[in-house]
């Protein structure tokens, strides 16, 4: 992966970044409030020797820079701070006081820092006093050789003892700093390894990777589209419409060698919207002109005569047994040049009546009258109908739902069918999230037009209004005799 799909994963995890960049700065800021105040009392010390000639100040200096290194030991000594607590009483062991105090020197000079933390401003500017009257003293003690009465190095206070003004700690701002980068550093971090573990089809291009075969369309999530699912009326004019537009134009000409005529509409699960993608498919393909014929082949749930608010209680069901002519079930869809099977009763083996030689014999029969016929078939996973009807068509059209089904799903899906030589024609990315970038030039492209008049849900085949539906439900009841 390029830095740009690690890019990708973290604007589609954002909630993550921003939950754990709110976690650390809630942190960061807790810890602040709790930790105590600490202030930093100093002093400096300059170390010197009697010396006589530059010579003499040379090798004198040599030798008290090597000094001073031993001296910053003795400084944090229990000797010293033994002698700090006995001479100033601040109400610490000299452990603790030796934990308070640090060293430091400059190289290439004689000089030493005394540093003393404390959370009491008061009590570190004491143990500093006392820690360098009591310092000076102990180097001219150690220093001055035996029977002697002084020492040959000499220590002065050139700095301090002072005490800072306000704590030096804790610094708020560069707390929240710290915990604001490492938070959003852990966040996109999570928010990558998220999307890494996250085997749900996400886009486009995993699904062409997974199933094998070309993306023919990619249909925009629309809230609207629960209560109106069907392209018609104010949906007509909707981005989801004209996607549906554009799988109808691919469609077509997805082999122009071998068309397909019959097409069956399947998914790996169900809920992935394929009998809303059936539907919409055939009312596109009538609204261009071609005789288009709708079936409901998913015996088991049947949902294409709610849709359409079609009379379902009698269809195919009653076809493949033999109580009815395919002609008289056949109801025509509004003003389109579409008409609708549908299921009709419920079967006790839907395989079997999908699978038998009468199913076959219908389907030839109706490829003669309808220009392209399109069958809402079962999900793939869960039974073995769409399978099953697949076979006899012209080919399969895959539907799978963005951000629901898992890539090992869809990719058993496309197993099913190759394992049985259909052809898939191509797969649709449904309820996908559409860039703004998108939504944006087709509302600025659009055609606005006037409303029209309410169409009617359905009718019956047998009470069509014109003669070219009349000629075709003819025409079907006669290749079912």
């Amino acid at each position: 992966m390029d830095i740009r799909s690690y890019l990708r994963l973290v604007r589609r995890h954002w909630w993550i970044v921003l939950i754990t960049l709110m976690a650390a700065l809630g942190t960061a800021a807790l810890v602040t409030v709790r930790t105590p105040p600490r202030y930093v009392a100093s002093v400096t010390f300059f170390v010197t020797t009697p010396s006589q000639g530059v010579t003499d100040a040379y090798q004198g200096g040599l030798f008290l820079q090597q000094r001073v290194k031993s001296y910053a030991d003795l400084l944090t000594s229990d000797r010293l701070a033994q002698s700090v607590v006995a001479e100033s009483p601040v109400g610490l062991t000299a452990d603790q006081v030796q934990r308070r105090v640090t060293t430091a020197t400059e190289a290439g000079t004689v000089l030493l820092k005394a540093t003393v933390t404390d959370t009491d401003q008061t009590r570190a500017l004491k143990i500093t006093e006392a820690l360098s009257a009591k310092f000076v003293e102990l180097v001219q003690k150690v220093e001055t050789p035996p029977g002697a009465t002084s020492a040959p190095i000499k220590l002065e206070v050139v700095s301090g003892p002072r005490v800072s003004a306000s704590p030096v700690a804790p610094q708020p701002t560069r707390n929240l700093i710290i915990g604001g980068v490492l938070g959003l550093l852990i966040g996109m971090a999570l928010a990558v390894l998220r999307g890494l573990a996250d085997v749900r089809m996400r886009d486009a291009a995993a699904l062409q990777r997974v199933t094998g075969s070309p993306l023919l369309g990619e249909i925009p999530f629309e809230s609207s589209a629960r209560n109106a699912p069907l392209i018609v009326g104010e949906a007509a004019n909707s981005a989801r419409a004209e996607a549906v537009r554009k799988l109808r134009t691919n469609l077509r000409f997805v082999d122009v060698h071998e068309p397909a005529r019959v097409i069956a509409v399947t998914s790996a699960l169900q809920g992935e919207g394929k009998t809303t993608m059936a539907c919409n498919t055939a009312i596109a393909l009538a609204e261009a002109g071609w005789r288009v014929l709708l079936i409901d082949a998913d015996l088991r749930r049947p949902k294409v005569a709610d849709y359409l608010g079609l009379d379902g209680g009698v269809g195919l069901t009653d076809v493949l047994v033999g109580d009815v002519q395919v002609g008289d079930v056949v109801q025509r869809w509004g003003e389109k040049s579409l008409l609708v099977l549908p299921s009709g009763s419920a079967p006790p083996n839907p395989s079997e009546l999908l699978g038998s030689k009468a199913m076959a014999d219908l389907l030839l029969g109706l490829r003669e009258s309808a220009d392209i016929v399109v069958i809402d078939t079962a999900p793939l996973l869960a039974v073995t109908d769409g399978v099953v009807v697949a076979v006899q068509a012209d080919g399969a059209l895959l539907v799978t739902q963005q951000g629901r089904t898992s890539r090992s799903q869809v990719a058993a899906a496309a197993r099913s069918l190759n394992s049985v030589s259909v052809r898939l024609l191509g797969c649709v990315l449904n309820m996908a999230k559409m860039p703004k970038g998108d939504a944006y030039q087709y509302e600025a492209y659009r055609v606005t037009v006037p409303a029209a008049p309410s169409v009617p849900t359905g009718r019956r085949g047998g009470t069509a209004g014109t003669n070219e539906v009349g000629d075709r439900t003819q025409e079907l009841t006669r290749l079912s005799r």
